[in-house]
């Protein structure tokens, strides 16, 4: 069992920066690929950034290409989204979860694809 608990969301401008992070119990985070998602009112959750268990596989979704940046640190049982030059569409609760990884460098893009999630944390970005 692993149980997320996301932080660092709230109300930041246009072109502000904010860095959330997704911390995970249990010894075995180092087995799980983590992933990103979002979900705005009204929208279906998806993904945002994921990355594989040994922080080599990386995929960005379209929107976020060059403005976030996802990673890990294995010894402090934690997944960070760095998240620059945010626009008011980036406006959601984001999730992290996390699924037991297959090889070094797979990551998961699928919703479905994800046994444990976090309780979400809200990103506003004001215009």
């Amino acid at each position: 069992q692993v149980q997320l608990v996301e932080s660092g969301g709230g109300l930041v401008q246009t072109g502000g920066s904010l860095r959330l992070s997704c911390a995970a119990s249990g010894r075995t985070f180092s087995s799980y690929a983590m992933g990103w998602f979002r979900q705005a009112p009204g929208k279906e959750r998806s993904i945002v950034a994921a990355i594989s268990y040994s922080g080599t596989g990386v995929y960005y979704g379209d929107s976020v290409k060059g403005r976030f940046t996802i990673s890990r640190n294995n010894a402090k049982n934690t997944v960070y989204l760095q998240m620059n030059s945010l626009q008011p569409e980036d406006t959601a609760v984001y999730y992290c979860a996390g699924v037991l990884g297959r090889y070094s460098t797979t990551y998961y893009t699928a919703f479905s694809a994800y046994d444990y999630w976090g309780q979400g944390t809200q990103v506003t970005v004001s215009s």
